[in-house]
């Protein structure tokens, strides 16, 4: 990164270079090649962590260069998809942003049941307001429902358990930090990695019906979730009845 920053690369021409390197690994797959799809998805990954961190480095993180990122990144899942599932690829493309805006959804509640920022404001302003508009309208269009759909879901279920009014540390209880680990390994760069590996083994339609898996698998968290919520307000309420001093939760879970 170092190197990249002391050349004062614009971030924004590593996210449109990641995401041609993902659109040629796409075509590589749709022509059926195992060895050259795989390397370049993991060339991609790479890429794709280092412009966020060059960004913040040098102090050029943007409101444009966040949407930009989230979308290029749809349309190389969009494209991978397509070329190993075909028309199938556009559901599995759904189930994947589905999946991977759980993530994004239980960092969010995890940082704010403990005061904690989410995401640092931009450091730089000035984006060009007709390309922002355009991003913006995508993103309001495709994940800004899933976030309200998924983030709904979540505090109605946690409404359901608390008898409408979870209080600070009934959130802390129902954020752990295992299950931010959990979704964190289910992100963008175990997806790729996942398909990478099933690419070389021939067997690329193997990583689609793995997301259904995935999709079970948060569903088995959301419960645990649930469940350790019941936990802290049966173990609070015996702290309460039993005549001592109320547990006070830690702020930090």
């Amino acid at each position: 990164m170092d190197p990249l920053a002391r050349l004062n690369v614009d971030p924004a021409h590593v996210v449109l270079l990641h995401t041609a390197l993902g659109l040629y690994a796409a075509l590589l797959i749709h022509r059926g090649e195992r060895l050259r799809p795989a390397v370049l998805l993991q060339v991609k990954t790479v890429l794709d962590g280092l412009d966020g961190q060059l960004a913040r480095a040098t102090g050029r993180t943007t409101e444009t260069g966040r949407y930009l990122d989230t979308e290029m990144d749809l349309v190389v899942d969009l494209a991978l998809n397509v070329a190993v599932s075909g028309a199938a690829g556009v559901p599995a493309t759904l189930l994947q942003s589905l999946i991977m805006t759980v993530d994004y959804l239980w960092e969010r509640e995890f940082r704010e049941a403990r005061g904690e920022v989410f995401r640092d404001p931009p450091a730089q302003a000035g984006d060009n307001p007709h390309v922002l508009a355009a991003l913006k309208g995508v993103y309001a269009a495709y994940f800004a429902p899933q976030e309200r759909t998924l983030g709904a879901l979540f505090e109605r279920r946690l409404a359901r358990l608390t008898g409408g009014a979870p209080t600070p540390a009934d959130r802390v209880a129902y954020t752990p930090r295992a299950a931010n680990v959990v979704t964190a390994n289910l992100g963008l760069s175990t997806q790729l990695l996942l398909l990478g590996a099933c690419v070389l083994a021939g067997r690329p339609r193997l990583y689609t019906r793995s997301l259904p898996v995935q999709a079970l698998l948060l569903a088995g968290v959301q419960l645990w979730r649930e469940d350790r919520v019941r936990q802290s307000r049966a173990t609070r309420s015996g702290d309460t009845g039993s005549g001592g001093d109320a547990a006070q939760p830690s702020s930090r879970g």
